[in-house]
C-alpha cells in the first residue's frame, strides 16, 4: 500500500485559522432542561428572579415575636413581662393574630413574622411562666428577622448566560421556584479508535495488542468540557469499515478520532475522510511536539478532528485544538490558563522548527518555583496525571539552559502542592512509605531524577526528602562522603538493599557480571537496559564496567561501546525489570525485590545503603517529622521486610546534619 507524506506541517496558529475559518463557532442552539437534570448545563438565558426570596418577612430564630420597644432596658435582673398570644406559629402558617404592644407570639424557624411584629426575641432570652413570657435581653428592630426580597428581589438578575450549573446554582433555582432552565445544547461527540492492535479494557492482553486508552481519555475530556461523548467502537485498519463507521457519525456535531495521522501504510483515516465531502482535510500536520500528525478537517458543518495514536500527543492536542472548539459549541467561556513564573531544574532540549511542550512537576524551592521535566514520551500513559503544566519552548528555539526562567502553564486553575516532595532515587519501599503518609492524610509527590540530583536539589531546598545511594569508589562508603560541611542538610539513616543482575530465567545468562559483560562484548547479541546517570545504580554499574575494562584489557569508552543498550537509559528498577520480562532487553541491573516482582533471575552483587536527605532547615516541619516518625516505626519496619529489604537497628535516626 501506498504510504502518503504529511501534506504540509502549518503551524500552530496557521492550523488554527484554517480549521476555524471552515466552522460556525458559536454554541449548537438551547434547550429546556428539567431542573433535576441540569447540574453541569449550561444556561443559555440570563435567570431573572421571578419572586422575592424570601418570599415574606420570616423569623431566623426560635422565639417570640414581638414589638422591640417593649424589650428595651431589660436585663437579667429586671425582664420585661409579656402577654403570650395563644397563637403559636409554625412554618407555612399564615399568621392570624396581631402581636400588639405588650404581648409576645412563639414562632419557629422560618415561620412568617405576624403583623405588628418587628423583632424576635431568641428562645434562649426568654422564660414562660404562667400565661406569660420573661423577656431578659433586648432586641432591636429588625433584630433576627429576615425580610422579603433580602436575600434576592424581584426582577433581579441572579445567574448569568454562560455559566455552568453547579450545587449552588441549582439551590438558588429551586428557591426561585424554576422547575427547568434554558440551557445550551450539549455538543454530541463520536469517538472513533482506529488500529488492528487496539483492545477494549477489559479483554485479555495478547502479545502486540494496546489496551484502547484514548477513547477514555477523549470521552471524559469531552465530558469536562461540556460535551456529550459517544463512543462508536474501534475500527480495525479496513477502508470500508471505517468509511461506513465516519458516514454513520457525520450524524453527531463533531467527530474525534485517535490514530490515523501518521504516514504510516496502516492508518486510512485522512483518506477516507477525504471522501466524505467537501471542504474534507484541511490541516495535516502542524509544528507541535508531540503533536505534528494532527489532522483537522470538516464534512459540511461538521468538524472532525484525528488525534495522534499516542496518548501525550492525543492529550496536548485535544487541549490545544479541540477543548476550545468543544466549549464553544458548548456556550462556555475558553478556559484560560493561569502561568507561574519558575525556574528551570535541568537543561531542556528541544528541535528547532517545533513549538515543543514539555510536560513538568512544579516543586517550591528556596527562590520561588522550579519545573521538572517528565520524560516518559509522548506514549506514556501517566504523564499527564502527574503533571503540574507544561512550558513551551518555541519553534525557533532549540533548548532552554538550566536555571533559565520559564513560564509554567498550569493543568488545573490553582496549582495544589503536594504536602511533602520526595525527590531522587526510586525505590519500590519509598514507594510503601508514602503509601502509609498517604493513608494518614499526607499528599506525597515522588520525582525519581536518580541519586546525584536528589541530593542537588535538597541542597537548593526544592526536596523535602531526597532518596539516595550513592556509592564512594575511593572509600567505599554509602552516602556519608557525599553530604558536604555546609550543605545544610541532614542525612537520615535508611535501610539496605540488594543490588544484582536480573535476566529472564529462560535464558540461562552466566551468573557472573564479568562473565556476562564479556559475553555480550564477544557475541554483541545480548541487549543491555541501563540506569539514568547520576543514579546510585549506574555508578555501580559503571565502577564494574571499568573493573571488566581492566581484566579484558580494553579501554573503557571502547567496551561501553561495546554493550548494545549501554546508551539506553531506564529512571527507575521497575522499568528495567520490566523492559527485560517484556523481551526489549535481556539484562540490567536493579534491586532483588523488584527482580522478584517480575519472576526474574538475580545474581546478587552487593548490598547498598538506601539512606535520606533533609534539608536541616525542614527537620522540624510537621509532615517531616510524619515521615521520620513512620520510618522508626514498627508499620514500616514490617512492611520493608515482607519487600525484602533489611531494616538496620537505627533506621530513622539522624547520622549527621551538615
Amino acid at each position: 500500500m501506498k504510504q502518503e507524506q504529511f501534506l504540509h506541517v502549518l503551524t500552530k496558529e496557521e492550523a488554527e485559522a484554517i480549521f476555524h475559518r471552515h466552522l460556525s463557532l458559536a454554541p449548537l442552539g438551547e434547550e429546556c432542561v428539567p431542573l433535576e437534570h441540569s447540574l453541569g448545563r449550561v444556561l443559555s438565558r440570563d435567570i431573572v428572579a421571578p419572586v422575592d426570596v424570601p418570599y415574606f418577612n420570616r423569623s431566623n430564630v426560635d422565639g417570640f415575636a414581638v414589638v422591640a420597644a417593649d424589650t428595651y432596658g431589660v436585663d437579667e435582673e429586671s425582664p420585661a413581662e409579656l402577654g403570650l398570644n395563644a397563637e403559636q406559629l409554625a412554618p407555612g402558617v399564615v399568621p392570624q393574630e396581631e402581636v400588639l404592644s405588650g404581648t409576645a407570639t412563639a414562632i419557629a424557624t422560618g415561620a412568617i413574622i405576624p403583623k405588628g411584629a418587628n423583632a424576635v426575641v431568641m428562645v434562649e432570652d426568654t422564660e414562660v411562666r404562667d400565661g406569660a413570657v420573661l423577656i431578659y435581653h433586648p432586641v432591636v428592630p429588625g433584630e433576627n428577622i429576615s425580610y422579603a426580597g433580602q436575600d434576592i428581589m424581584q426582577g433581579e438578575t441572579i445567574l448569568r448566560e454562560g455559566q455552568a450549573l453547579s450545587s449552588r446554582e441549582t439551590g438558588v433555582l429551586a428557591a426561585l421556584g424554576c422547575a427547568a432552565v434554558w440551557c445550551y445544547r450539549k455538543p454530541r461527540v463520536a469517538i472513533i479508535s482506529t488500529g488492528d492492535e487496539l483492545i477494549p479494557p477489559g479483554q485479555a492482553m495478547t502479545e502486540g495488542k494496546v489496551y484502547d486508552s484514548n477513547a477514555r481519555i477523549v470521552g471524559d475530556a469531552v465530558r469536562e468540557n461540556g460535551g456529550e461523548p459517544h463512543f462508536l467502537g474501534i475500527c480495525r485498519d479496513d477502508e470500508a469499515e471505517l468509511e461506513a463507521t465516519l458516514r454513520h457519525a457525520l450524524a453527531y456535531d463533531m467527530i474525534i478520532l485517535s490514530g490515523g495521522t501518521s504516514k504510516g501504510a496502516g492508518d486510512l483515516s485522512y483518506r477516507v475522510i477525504a471522501r466524505l465531502g467537501p471542504p474534507g482535510i484541511l490541516v495535516h500536520g502542524v509544528a507541535l511536539r508531540p503533536g505534528k500528525p494532527l489532522c483537522l478537517g470538516a464534512v459540511g458543518p461538521t468538524p472532525i478532528v484525528i488525534l495522534p495514536g499516542f496518548p501525550t500527543s492525543a492529550t496536548v492536542t485535544f487541549h490545544e485544538f479541540v477543548q476550545p472548539l468543544i466549549r464553544t459549541m458548548a456556550g462556555l467561556n475558553r478556559e484560560e490558563r493561569r502561568t507561574i513564573p519558575a525556574r528551570a531544574a535541568v537543561r531542556f532540549n528541544s528541535r528547532k522548527g517545533q513549538l515543543e511542550y514539555v510536560l513538568v512537576h512544579v516543586v517550591r524551592g528556596k527562590e520561588g518555583y522550579t519545573a521538572y521535566p517528565i520524560g516518559k514520551g509522548s506514549g506514556s500513559m501517566t504523564t499527564f496525571s502527574q503533571a503540574d503544566g507544561f512550558l513551551k519552548i518555541p519553534t525557533n528555539q532549540e533548548m532552554i539552559p538550566r536555571d533559565a526562567e520559564v513560564d509554567v502553564h498550569l493543568l488545573s486553575r490553582d496549582l495544589r502542592l503536594a504536602d511533602v516532595t520526595i525527590i531522587g532515587s526510586h525505590c519500590v519501599g519509598l514507594d510503601y512509605l508514602m503509601g502509609c503518609l498517604k493513608r494518614q492524610g499526607v499528599q506525597g509527590k515522588i520525582i525519581n531524577v536518580g541519586s546525584t540530583a536528589g541530593l542537588q536539589a535538597a541542597r537548593r531546598g526544592e526536596a523535602d526528602i531526597a532518596g539516595i545511594h550513592l556509592l564512594d569508589e575511593q572509600t567505599g562508603d554509602y552516602n556519608r562522603p557525599f553530604v558536604k560541611p555546609g550543605d545544610g542538610l541532614a542525612l537520615v539513616r535508611g535501610y539496605v538493599r540488594r543490588q544484582g543482575v536480573v535476566s529472564r530465567p529462560s535464558d540461562g545468562l552466566p551468573p557472573s557480571f564479568e562473565r556476562l559483560v564479556e559475553l555480550a562484548v564477544a557475541e554483541g547479541k545480548l541487549v543491555l537496559i541501563n540506569r539514568n546517570r547520576g543514579s546510585g545504580t549506574r555508578i555501580l554499574f559503571d565502577m564494574r564496567v571499568r573493573s571488566c575494562a581492566q581484566i579484558l584489557g580494553m579501554p573503557v569508552d571502547k567496551l561501553t561501546e561495546s554493550l548494545r543498550g549501554y546508551d539506553t537509559e531506564a529512571r527507575s528498577h521497575n522499568a528495567v525489570a520490566a523492559s527485560i520480562a517484556l523481551r526489549k532487553a535481556d539484562w540490567g541491573l536493579a534491586i532483588e525485590t523488584v527482580a522478584h516482582e517480575y519472576g526474574l533471575t538475580f545474581t546478587f552483587m552487593q548490598d547498598e545503603q538506601y539512606d535520606f536527605v533533609i534539608p536541616a532547615a525542614k527537620l522540624s516541619q510537621p509532615t517531616t517529622q510524619r515521615f521520620l516518625d513512620l520510618l522508626r516505626s514498627d508499620l514500616a519496619r514490617a512492611g520493608l521486610e515482607r519487600l525484602g529489604f533489611q531494616i538496620p537497628p537505627d533506621i530513622g535516626t539522624i547520622l549527621l546534619v551538615a
